[in-house]
C-alpha cells in the first residue's frame, strides 16, 4: 500500500520560502506524482506534478516561483517554494499515481491521482 507523507509545512512572510518533503513508500509503479493546494471555501487545485515520459508542469500561479523536485533514491518528492506571497496560503497535499501524468490541462486533476497524503498548512503572512 502506498503512503505519501508530507513535511515542512508552516509560516512565511510574503517573498519569503518554504519547502515542503513529501517521502513516498510502497512506491510500486508510481508513473507520476504531484503537490496540489486547497485555500479555506475553494476547490482544490494542481500545484504541478512531474513523472516519467511527462515534462514537469506548473500552474500559471506558481510558474517560476515554485519548483518540483525528486530524489528517487529516497522516493521523496520536494516542492520548492520561493516569493510566496498571501495567496499562496492553504493546505498543501501531496498525491501520487500509478499511470503516467494527464496532457495539457487534464495533468491539474485530481481524479488521476489514487494516493495522497495528509496535507500540511502553508499560511503566508501579508
Amino acid at each position: 500500500q502506498v503512503q505519501l507523507v508530507e513535511s515542512g509545512g508552516g509560516s512565511a512572510p510574503a517573498g519569503g520560502s518554504l519547502r515542503l518533503s513529501c517521502a513516498a513508500s510502497g512506491t510500486y509503479s508510481l508513473y507520476c506524482m504531484g503537490w496540489f493546494r486547497q485555500a479555506p471555501g475553494k476547490e482544490r487545485e494542481g500545484v504541478g506534478s512531474t513523472g516519467i515520459y511527462r515534462p514537469t508542469t506548473y500552474a500559471d500561479s506558481v510558474k517560476g516561483r515554485f519548483t518540483i523536485s525528486k530524489d528517487n533514491a529516497k522516493n521523496t518528492l520536494f516542492l520548492q517554494m520561493n516569493s510566496l506571497k498571501p495567496e499562496d496560503t492553504a493546505m498543501y497535499y501531496c498525491a501520487a499515481a500509478n499511470s503516467l501524468c494527464g496532457y495539457g490541462k487534464t495533468w491539474a486533476n485530481p481524479a488521476l491521482f489514487s494516493y495522497w497524503g495528509q496535507g500540511t498548512q502553508i499560511t503566508v503572512s501579508s
